[in-house]
């Protein structure tokens, strides 16, 4: 039995953790900084918040003590990635040296580098991710699952298929640490490529032309920061863009949509922080210091979308050309 902490109580960590402890072999505890959310939880086995309608299992806990972080085995951080950062640093003082951590969130850990990169950085620590194709209403729904489990090392992957065992997920490997998370980026900038083109032509010929175009530009991206080609092929690969770039239910790709119908004013951008948009930038501006922007055409498009005055309606003239 494994003391299992989600830091976090919102929609994926009460799904991936409602999972988990329904089979009742482990202590699985949602580590939340909102009494109501914890209260609820705990006294009417709902999360009010974001799955008021669903019955959670009498096994899955809610805190607000942070004590619980000293005796875990397995930390999920499922918190924005802006700050998962800088919240294991302050609390690293409470966290086992042997605790494996596992980060859930999407998006870079500081300007140019990935979460687990910084945490690699500033833990002792092991580090692990855990990404792939995944709506939280689904996996709380116990519909079947794939998601990559990236770690350096084996023997943790060989501990988290035993913990996901006879349940609705279902893990593939990759000791491509850093590839795995930078798909978790790179597949929110192409869905919203995906998005424009869409929002402009109900063309399946077209879509799947541009899609292939967006997944070769991928891969190339992949490679040119240090992955592996071959996770791509992994549910944190061609999975998870697929899911992202062709559902409506996804953020990126409803942002494509509003930008190419030219909904996607400075008032929104303002209000609404997307990872791709963020991504974008960084990307762009790491690839300029390589002189190698003209060879990744579609996301340097999006880069002018985003910082120029930018006529959409041409956005597939000038990726095609």
């Amino acid at each position: 039995m494994k003391n299992i902490v989600f830091i976090g109580a919102g929609a994926i960590a009460t799904a991936i953790g409602n999972v988990i402890a329904a089979k009742n072999e482990h202590n699985v505890t949602l580590l939340s900084i909102e009494p109501g959310v914890v209260d609820s939880i705990n006294t009417k086995r709902v999360n009010q918040s974001y799955f008021p309608n669903i019955k959670l299992v009498s096994n899955l806990k809610a805190s607000l003590d942070i004590n619980i972080l000293k005796t875990a085995d397995v930390i999920f951080l499922a918190i924005p990635s802006s700050v998962v950062v800088e919240y294991v640093k302050e609390n690293q003082s409470m966290i086992n040296p042997k605790t494996l951590l596992v980060n859930l969130a999407k998006g870079f850990g500081n300007e140019h580098q990935t979460i687990v990169q910084c945490l690699e950085e500033i833990s002792d620590n092991p580090v692990a991710t855990l990404k792939g194709p995944t709506f939280a209403r689904e996996i709380i729904n116990r519909l079947h699952t794939g998601i990559t489990f990236g770690c350096k090392d084996k023997v943790y992957f060989e501990e988290m298929e035993s913990v996901f065992k006879d349940t609705s997920i279902v893990l593939d490997y990759s000791s491509d640490l850093i590839g795995v998370e930078l798909l978790s980026i790179l597949k929110n900038i192409y869905a919203i490529a995906v998005g424009i083109i869409d929002a402009h032509y109900n063309s399946p010929n077209l879509r799947f032309m541009v899609l292939t175009n967006a997944f070769k530009e991928m891969r190339n991206m992949l490679i040119q920061f240090g992955g592996k080609e071959e996770t791509i092929f992994n549910y944190c690969g061609i999975g998870d863009f697929g899911l992202t770039a062709l559902n409506d239910l996804s953020r990126n790709r409803t942002l494509g949509l509003l930008i190419g119908k030219g909904f996607f004013t400075e008032d929104i951008s303002d209000k609404v922080v997307l990872e791709g948009k963020i991504a974008v930038n960084v990307f762009c501006e790491e690839i300029s210091k390589r002189n190698s922007l003209k060879d990744f055409y579609i996301i340097s498009e999006l880069y002018k979308v985003f910082n120029e005055e930018y006529d959409v309606s041409k956005f597939l003239k000038n990726i095609l050309a």
